[in-house]
């Protein structure tokens, strides 16, 4: 037998080794979490990046354990609370998993809230969107869009300056509290950047001057828009991600008809995060649910509702992505212009804009 073959043997025989040992791994896992028999999560709307069937094929994958859902519509300062207000409790109301928007990781690093887990994927999730030690890691992203009800609204705005116009007198809302929601702060960020402004602090300023000029003209809503304000025409025009304008449009089915914009500037893309409680009740169902979201089969889910997974790249290369689920997303033209802002843009307009929207804009969003 030549060198070659035998190297090539030799390989073969540690990548069977390898999987052996991650498969054992996996059902030492399994077991535990089945143990555990429950996973607590936090902040997640069934048509939210379509969470609904990422968590039914979790229960269909693992009966044996409850999944116990706190508060759908709460936003990513929420979770946080949440895991502070229950750091010695190990009752139903104890997250044990968290999504928040990506400058939440890396505080809640920083405060002790998360402990760290690499899931078997791990080296498939860009660097630059992941904790190296593994206390957080991007799930998914989209990019900042405008959902319209087209029986209140007759001409559709294309971008952000016309919102400003007279004809969208109270028609303009976003899609979270400013203050605490992670949607809305970034809202505000890619207002700043349609007005010519650095990311960051810069563009958190600008953009707070720009909701402010909205408000001052009568244009701005202070409700929270979701798909049913929408259909009630309480926020005929909402400023969301693109997947929950693209989940709600099927939700709503054409009643009323609905059309959604990718503004022409400050078009933004936002990344989210997972990460494990330090505090857990259910440390080994969490883990579990963390390989089930960065399987090739839970980021298909999310690609199935109209995110792009944090694997998107790796899987494309695999041929692994779900060709039906890519067709119905927005043309590649949308997220050619999109810019992503790096962890430290992300924290100097947040801080921007909890700190000042009270005082510069003065709309108390619910």
């Amino acid at each position: 037998m030549s060198k070659k073959m035998v190297l090539s043997a030799s390989i073969a025989a540690l990548l069977a080794s390898t999987a052996m040992v991650q498969a054992d791994a996996m059902a030492d896992l399994e077991a535990a979490a089945k143990a555990e028999g429950m996973l607590t999560t936090i902040a997640l709307p069934h048509s939210w990046c379509g969470y609904g069937d990422v968590i039914a094929g979790f229960k269909a994958k693992y009966p044996e354990i409850a999944v116990n859902e706190l508060n759908p519509d709460a936003g990513s300062a929420d979770e946080v609370e949440a895991i502070k207000a229950n750091k010695g409790n190990t009752g139903p109301q104890a997250p044990d998993v968290v999504d928040v928007g990506l400058a939440f990781g890396p505080s809640m690093k920083d405060e002790g809230l998360l402990q760290p887990y690499k899931v078997s994927t791990w080296d498939e999730i860009p660097d630059s969107i992941k904790d190296a030690d593994g206390y957080w890691y991007g799930d998914y992203y989209g990019v900042m869009s405008f959902i319209v009800n087209k029986d209140l609204v007759a001409n559709t705005p294309a971008d952000w300056a016309d919102l400003l116009k007279p004809e969208y007198a109270g028609q303009v809302a976003l899609a979270g509290d400013p203050r605490a929601s992670n949607q809305a702060i970034l809202g505000v960020l890619a207002a700043g950047l349609s007005k010519g402004a650095a990311a960051g602090e810069a563009a958190g300023n600008a953009g707070l001057e720009y909701f402010a000029e909205l408000n001052k003209a009568g244009n701005f809503v202070p409700v929270i828009g979701k798909a049913g304000t929408i259909a009630q025409g309480a926020t005929p025009i909402t400023i969301a991600w693109d997947y929950n304008a693209l989940a709600w449009a099927d939700e709503l089915a054409g009643n009323p008809p609905v059309e959604i914009v990718v503004p022409s500037t400050g078009v933004l893309a936002g990344v989210y995060v997972q990460g494990i409680s330090a505090y857990a009740p259910h440390p080994n169902a969490a883990k579990l649910w963390m390989e089930y979201l960065y399987s090739d089969e839970g980021q298909n889910l999310w690609l199935k509702g109209y995110c792009h997974p944090a694997r998107f790249n790796a899987m494309s290369a695999a041929g692994k992505l779900d060709a039906a689920a890519m067709e119905k997303l927005p043309p590649a033209a949308s997220y050619e212009a999109a810019y992503f802002p790096t962890l430290d843009e992300v924290n100097a307009n947040k801080a921007a804009v909890t700190g000042g929207w009270d005082s510069v804009v003065g709309a108390n969003v619910q």
